[in-house]
């Protein structure tokens, strides 16, 4: 299997192939005029549709419901768009939520590499787009998540901007490449042997979710996420029995809005007090896809030197694989 570095460092190459298969997906217009979208999906699968639901928030006219459970929300019938995100098509929460979706007449659109989730789509005429597998669901974020954008956009829920600021973000991570490694080791130096505490504004959830998940995954290390100003209102009182095993990432943004980066400032003084380290990582970008998916390779980097100091390899999942494992008996 190809390392998990190899995998990041190809990210702008599967960035661009994704946009290939987006332009070549066939898909159906629905019967009816649909009203709301679902999107469905856990882990390395089901995180594209957090970060997307949040770049096409201020433009989509209706709401979008990220579902990451067995079960789907009451509002899904025949006028929901439900977008169904499994990459290795065999992931069983997602397919109990598909059996769902067709109970429930609702428009499907499936997203994966194939098993189960193909089968069950073609056999019950659902729109299906075919992504490249063999590789872990959590290093093929490129394919999933451009997808989500090409689905959304033929339905009429955004227009077509994403293609030039996919292009657009292709050429920032290109051209930044050797400064994103740079900054990366740089902040996996300090946080190595910490608990790390990533912290942004809200509209990143996805992408601070997103780090925590390849810390988890990829540097098998435990860690925390939060959001301001939501972070504010709670957590942030929790900051008076902090400890010197924590570290905070701030992932920022120059367009962050002005009282959110007042709040940041203030925070980091509290922080301060506790924290081993405080660590800024800067976006780049002139649109919130161009910065989320920088945010995304550059902290995906940060997981893969992480794995890289403890000497382990960032591929394994063997506690994972044991879950399913024992779920497989009952």
């Amino acid at each position: 299997m190809i390392s998990m570095e190899d995998l990041v460092k190809n990210f702008p190459e599967q960035l661009a192939e994704a946009i290939l298969i987006g332009k070549a997906a066939k898909l159906q217009t629905p019967l009816t005029k649909l009203q709301s979208v679902l999107i469905t999906g856990l882990g390395g699968s089901g995180i594209g549709g957090t970060i997307v639901s949040e770049v096409v928030a201020s433009k989509c006219p209706v709401p979008i419901v990220v579902n990451k459970d067995y079960f789907l929300p009451a509002f899904v019938n025949e006028k929901t768009l439900v977008i169904v995100c499994s990459y290795s098509g065999n992931t069983e929460e997602t397919l109990q939520a598909l059996g769902e979706a067709l109970t429930r007449k609702a428009k499907i659109v499936c997203i994966t590499s194939g098993g189960k989730v193909e089968e069950i789509a073609k056999a019950n005429s659902c729109d299906v787009i075919l992504i490249p597998g063999g590789n872990p669901p959590r290093a093929s974020i490129g394919y999933s998540l451009t997808q989500l954008f090409f689905v959304l956009n033929f339905f009429g829920f955004i227009d077509e901007g994403f293609k030039h600021q996919l292009d657009l973000t292709i050429g920032l991570l290109k051209d930044e490449q050797h400064s994103i490694k740079e900054e990366a080791m740089e902040v996996a130096d300090l946080l190595f042997g910490t608990i790390p505490v990533i912290y942004a504004v809200d509209g990143y959830n996805g992408v601070a979710t997103r780090f925590r998940q390849q810390i988890n995954e990829n540097s098998k290390m435990l860690c925390w996420h939060h959001v301001l100003p939501e972070m504010n209102h709670n957590e942030l009182v929790g900051w008076a029995g902090g400890s010197d095993q924590l570290a905070v990432v701030l992932l920022r943004n120059e367009t962050d809005y002005m009282r959110s980066q007042k709040r940041i400032e203030i925070s980091k003084d509290i922080f301060s007090k506790q924290a081993s380290s405080i660590t800024e990582i800067w976006s780049k970008g002139n649109s919130q896809l161009e910065r989320s998916i920088y945010l995304i390779h550059l902290t995906d980097w940060v997981s893969c030197f992480l794995a890289d100091k403890k000497g382990i390899d960032a591929t394994e999942v063997n506690v994972i694989n044991r879950l399913k494992g024992e779920l497989a008996k009952i």
